[in-house]
């Protein structure tokens, strides 16, 4: 109890800087150029190990994001905190001009901070921040008298506030409320044969909130089976922000010069989401689930800042098909039959059309809870390997392997305390 306190408390001193690395870190695709670059799903590190599952998952011990109709399942007396940190390495190789040019590339950094606690026998809360995009590449390339370089940094972040509640037995209903804050930054390059170089910036600073509904209804088969339905809307709006473009005269120490100031009301906005899933349950050892998640992104507006943007890419309709289980061999058993056994996969139509391919991505996972002897702390390890590429033109191809850590941290923190 004293050690998991010591630990929380030193982690919650990090919180409210955790901004400054959350989503960008882990993140080194050219494909991040596009769009609003990477997009996050809100996955905890053991829904990670589970192929990113969740809309349906409401044990109670786990903080489900995904779906906040899971609050209301944590006990009146528990309080859930979870962190997580992410190690990723990348191969990638591209085909021009019938040669084939190889990379490698690695990362990492705190992914998500979340907590969970009771507000009454009835109702959850939850509160923590999460990556909802990131963008992060660098490459370059020859141009007719001279050459270009590219470089993308930075993420969108989303520090939310949950509440659920029991309508009836089995159904539960919960909503997020989330703040999108932070910036990507988009530069280019160019440098002439006659020694000259500019830069030219594309600043997306995001200041806005988002709204996450959720639904969740648990049937009792019998004593030892139980069935999960899990339903998530995200409504579709408008960001708030600016989208700015400077340039920048590297040859001299002049101050940039502000080309383009484009408000995102009215001309960026993001999908709405609808998430769907179902899980099964049997004698609380074993579990598993399959979720659908559809984003119609061509449907949205996204006024390209740079003349590349509009030329080069498009939004597309994102689909998303994931499965995952749990064992665990025995509850109350040794600790080899208490560790969590987790698999999972799933497949991902991204929401980039980029040079009229859309990219496409789909990975396997593996991953395990160990419990923390004498405590109710977990330790979830998890490794993913995933791979992405565009289709039918495959342009570059990716392939990624992450090892995740998270610190799930259960405690009796609302136990009243005995007068003698």
């Amino acid at each position: 109890m004293k050690i998991s306190k010591f630990l929380f408390g030193f982690i919650a001193l990090q919180f409210f800087g955790a901004n400054a690395v959350i989503a960008q870190n882990g993140t080194m695709t050219p494909y991040s150029r596009y769009g609003y670059g990477i997009l996050k799903d809100n996955v905890s590190a053991s829904q990670r190990s589970m192929g990113g599952v969740g809309y349906a998952m409401n044990s109670g011990r786990q903080i489900n994001v995904m779906n906040p109709a899971s609050y209301a399942s944590v006990d009146s007396l528990t309080f859930l905190f979870d962190m997580g940190i992410d190690f990723t390495n990348m191969w990638q190789t591209e085909v021009i001009d019938s040669k084939k040019l190889s990379d490698k590339q690695s990362g990492g950094g705190l992914d998500y901070i979340t907590m969970q606690f009771p507000i009454g026998k009835y109702m959850g809360a939850s509160v923590g921040i999460l990556p909802y995009s990131s963008v992060g590449y660098s490459f370059g390339s020859e141009i007719e008298n001279g050459a270009t370089s590219r470089q993308g940094t930075g993420s969108i972040n989303q520090l939310y506030l949950g509440l659920a509640g029991k309508v009836f037995k089995g159904l539960t209903v919960g909503v997020n409320v989330a703040y999108l804050f932070g910036s990507t930054y988009n530069d280019s390059y160019a440098y002439t044969s006659s020694g000259s170089s500019t830069l030219f910036e594309r600043e997306f600073e995001v200041r806005d909130w988002r709204m996450d509904i959720g639904v969740q209804y648990s049937l009792g088969l019998s004593p030892k089976n139980r069935l999960n339905f899990g339903v998530v809307y995200s409504p579709k709006k408008d960001f708030n922000g600016h989208a700015i473009t400077y340039a920048y005269d590297m040859n001299q120490e002049s101050a940039p010069v502000e080309t383009d100031n484009i408000k995102l009301r009215d001309n960026f906005s993001m999908a709405e989401t609808w998430g769907a899933g179902i899980g099964w349950e049997w004698d609380k050892r074993l579990y598993a689930e399959v979720d659908f998640t559809y984003q119609p992104w061509s449907k949205t507006k996204y006024q390209g800042v740079m003349q590349s943007d509009a030329s080069d890419s498009q939004l597309d309709d994102r689909y998303k098909f994931a499965a995952g289980l749990q064992f665990t061999p025995k509850l109350r058993g040794n600790y080899v039959q208490r560790i969590q056994y987790r698999a999972g996969a799933f497949y991902n139509h991204d929401y980039l059309r980029i040079l009229g391919n859309n990219v496409r991505e789909y990975g396997a996972s593996i991953g395990f809870g160990l419990p923390v002897p004498s405590l109710k702390t977990i330790i979830n390890i998890g490794v993913e390997w995933s791979h992405r590429q565009a289709t039918p033109d495959p342009l570059i191809k990716e392939n990624y392997l992450s090892v995740t850590l998270g610190l799930n941290i259960n405690e009796l923190w609302f136990l009243p305390s005995k007068i003698y």
